[in-house]
């Protein structure tokens, strides 16, 4: 057989060896009432410390439609670049305060010339000058191994390594802090690890949504 081909067909058996080495994990979050907990952030990172992150983060974006922010809540890996397009007919004037992510977008509409690079793990709350209601929240993780859970509570992080993993659970209103729901997996052989949490949730915080109105400008 020529080296070529041997080469190639070693490839593929590896490849295929490592696959059969990963795991899924699906996880489900509730609340203290029992009732399904939408944008809850699954993170998984090895127990042993080991992990990286990629070369080139895959980049996202958050929009600004109908004075809101949406999604609400993004996870992404630190190094994530972020663009942030104003879809509404009025300017926005984003911005965060928070540790993680300092920066400010000022008055704007369409979308702004340079996205902004969430280099450190962390929350950040972004928030907007002009509409005090518009609250979202970007979680960037140290690890690649993410989920955002959806309506009805449920998460999925595929292509995990076979090995022990530290896995927890964040929310803008957990009631606790983020390292008491943390888990301790080991798939071993399984392709298939389920795990669920029940967490308390305080009541969402928010400023009042101002009436719209005809007259209200350009902002």
């Amino acid at each position: 057989m020529p080296c070529r081909l041997l080469l190639a067909v070693l490839c593929s058996v590896f490849a295929l060896a490592a696959q059969a080495q990963q795991a899924e994990l699906v996880a489900n979050v509730r609340d203290q009432h029992g009732k399904p907990l939408p944008d809850a952030v699954i993170v998984a990172i090895p127990a042993d410390g080991g992990g990286r992150l990629p070369a080139k983060p895959r980049d996202i974006a958050i929009f600004q439609v109908d004075k809101e922010f949406t999604p609400r809540v993004s996870v992404i890996a630190a190094g994530t670049a972020i663009s942030f397009p104003n879809n509404d007919s009025v300017r926005h004037h984003v911005y965060s305060f928070s540790p993680a992510k300092k920066f400010e977008l000022p008055l704007y509409q369409g979308v702004p010339a340079s996205p902004v690079v969430f280099d450190k793990p962390g929350v950040v709350v972004l928030g907007c000058n002009i509409h005090d209601w518009m609250v979202a929240y970007v979680y960037v993780s140290e690890s690649p191994h993410f989920s955002r859970t959806d309506a009805h509570g449920n998460a999925t992080i595929a292509e995990l390594p076979a090995k022990a993993w530290t896995v927890r659970v964040w929310h803008p209103q957990l009631a606790g802090t983020e390292a008491q729901t943390t888990r301790t997996v080991d798939p071993g052989k399984q392709r298939r690890v389920e795990v669920s949490w029940t967490v308390d949730i305080k009541p969402e915080a928010r400023v009042r949504r101002a009436p719209s109105s005809r007259h209200s400008g350009s902002y």
